[in-house]
């Protein structure tokens, strides 16, 4: 264990004795001599003070990086003591408490993350701060969670936490009819209706701060041509798609972001549906009979894509009849598909989507346009260059200008193609007491009370892809780790605004470029080790740094940090 683990106050104890001499009394005043005085004692020598004791003094870790080579928002992360974290940042952020208080930025024991090598056990077992620790992921079937009893915070509510799932929402509604689930993620909007009306059941919907796009990769022909990527987004029917498929209270995306979210909708809106200008563009790309490609997806329900097999064919019809165009589906693992449309791989159209991290426009923009992020192929100068601008700017209505200027570049050069915000839902048992549906997607499981059971038993859309957050997007992953993990800040429960977790308190310098996190006291990790100011620098380090021989996990992508922050030491390709 290292020395500042084992940093405490020594209380010492310095005795120092005298013997003092022993005298005898004094003869009585006579004429006959006294006799002769007996010889005092020698004082015994004072006992010498024992040495105190030096506690051993905090080694604080630290990590950096070169603003300018990096380029990362990130400049270097120091333990200044036991219990304070700064950040120095190369530029302003004013979503840095919002990023902070996001899933894959947790905590874990800096010496775990050591015996791990990053990668190996930590990727099934995460070792967090959190009110529930792990019991078992039994592959195919379940993870159990049981409370952990050192949790710094309110205790959950339950002993015992089992997360399941299934990707059928039929199979899912059927199990939460049956009583052998408590709670249900994204009913199909179909069943929205029954659940409602059913005695036995509750449902709590959930805010549309998400998006359901369609990608398209520019280093693959014919994507490479922008009048083609116009084309197809003048080409779909997208009003169509959210009438036939999407719950009540889901809208045609205007924007790529939701515009309940600040700049969101600054600039133009996207672009009608128009057949014979899209027919247009494509015979002046040269493409006047149509072409051949692929479109591919998951077979995974989201709150922004509820059903994704039957809209896929509903996009292979349109694409058919209005442009020609021959589309030939292809479904692919979950994991695989995550993989390869992250790393440019996919040469078609595919399906992807995403839901609010942060209540903060460059969760939207940042992290899909920026310059570090290659899903759409090569990255486009022209809009991320003025993501960095927006992203320095505090006040909303200084920076909608930038942000008018970048959606209209977001429209005019088409990396993909925005489909719908979709309202979506989480539907529980009538007894489960305090049900909650986050906009975040991140329900806290053991925050709610299934009757008089001491189980608590969730089912979602799919398995956790692994279990190491900091290296995973998948939102089934997330929502497993942050049940055992724990961030700086967090988001409150149901909502979008930050509170303090880890952290009681992250401040900023004037100019937002330093930030000072001051970090709870007395919190234990789940192996019983405390948690300080390390393990902070610990769990960042291994994220940022592409050289951190820790710098492993899943598919060492990194990629919430590579696009949020920026990581430092990038391999050149």
């Amino acid at each position: 264990m290292s020395p500042f683990k084992k940093l405490f106050l020594l209380g010492i104890v310095v005795l120092a004795v005298a013997v003092m001499a022993a005298c005898a009394p004094a003869a009585p005043a006579t004429e006959e001599a006294a006799p002769e005085e007996a010889p005092a004692e020698e004082a015994a020598p004072a006992e010498e003070a024992a040495p105190a004791e030096e506690a051993p003094a905090f080694e604080g870790s630290s990590v950096s990086a070169d603003c300018e080579a990096s380029g990362s928002l990130v400049g270097a992360i120091t333990a200044v003591d036991e219990l304070t974290v700064q950040f120095d940042l190369c530029r302003p952020d004013p979503a840095f408490l919002s990023k902070v208080a996001f899933s894959p930025f947790g905590i874990q024991p800096s010496e775990y993350l050591e015996s791990t090598g990053g990668s190996g056990e930590l990727l099934d077992k995460p070792i967090g701060t959190g009110p529930y620790m792990i019991d078992a992921w039994n592959r195919g079937e379940n993870v159990t969670y049981t409370r952990y009893d050192g949790y710094w915070g309110e205790p959950g509510k339950v002993q015992t936490v089992v997360l399941r799932w299934n990707s059928e929402a039929a199979a899912r509604l059927n199990e939460l009819l049956a009583g052998t689930v408590d709670g249900i993620d994204n009913p199909g909007t179909d069943d929205f209706e029954a659940i409602e009306a059913n005695p036995d059941l509750q449902l709590v919907n959930r805010p549309a701060l998400n998006v359901f796009y369609i990608g398209m990769t520019n280093t693959f022909e014919p994507f490479n041509d922008v009048r083609v990527r116009q084309a197809i987004a003048m080409g779909i029917d997208r009003q169509r798609i959210v009438d036939i498929f999407y719950a009540p209270g889901s809208e045609v995306a205007s924007h790529f972001t939701p515009c309940a979210i600040p700049n969101a909708c600054d600039g133009e809106d996207w672009y009608e549906f128009d057949v014979e200008a899209a027919r247009a563009l494509l015979a002046e790309a040269g493409y006047p009979d149509g072409f051949a490609t692929k479109l591919y997806y998951r077979d995974v329900v989201r709150g922004y894509l509820p059903e994704p097999g039957r809209v896929a064919e509903e996009v292979q019809a349109q694409l058919k009849e209005n442009l020609n165009i021959d589309v030939t589906i292809e479904v692919q693992e979950s994991g695989t598909f995550i993989d390869n449309s992250q790393n440019a791989r996919l040469d078609g159209l595919y399906f992807l989507g995403w839901g609010a991290d942060y209540p903060h426009i460059t969760n939207f923009l940042d992290y899909h346009f920026g310059e570090a992020n290659i899903q759409f192929g090569d990255p486009h100068p022209e809009i991320y260059d003025l993501l960095v601008q927006g992203a320095q700017i505090s006040d909303p209505e200084e920076a909608a200008p930038v942000y008018t200027e970048a959606n209209n570049q977001i429209k005019e050069l088409v990396p993909m193609i925005p489909i719908a915000h979709g309202a979506s839902a989480v539907a529980y048992r009538a007894d489960v007491v305090d049900p909650v549906a986050s906009p975040l997607t991140n329900e806290l499981l053991g925050t709610m009370t299934p009757g008089d059971r001491d189980t608590f038993v969730f089912m979602q859309n799919a398995e956790p892809i692994s279990l190491f957050c900091s290296d995973e997007t998948d939102g089934e992953s997330l929502r497993g780790c942050e049940q055992v993990i724990e961030s700086l800040y967090a988001y409150e429960r149901g909502g979008t605004a930050v509170e303090p977790a880890l952290a009681t308190e992250c401040a900023p310098n004037e100019d937002l470029t330093v930030w000072t996190c001051s970090l709870r006291e007395g919190v234990t990790f789940h192996d019983g080790s405390a948690f300080d100011a390390n393990d902070v620098v610990a769990s960042w380090g291994l994220g940022l740094d592409a050289s951190s021989p820790l710098h492993v996990g899943n598919t060492g992508a990194f990629e919430y940090w590579a696009n949020l922050w920026g990581l430092w030491n990038v391999p050149a390709e």
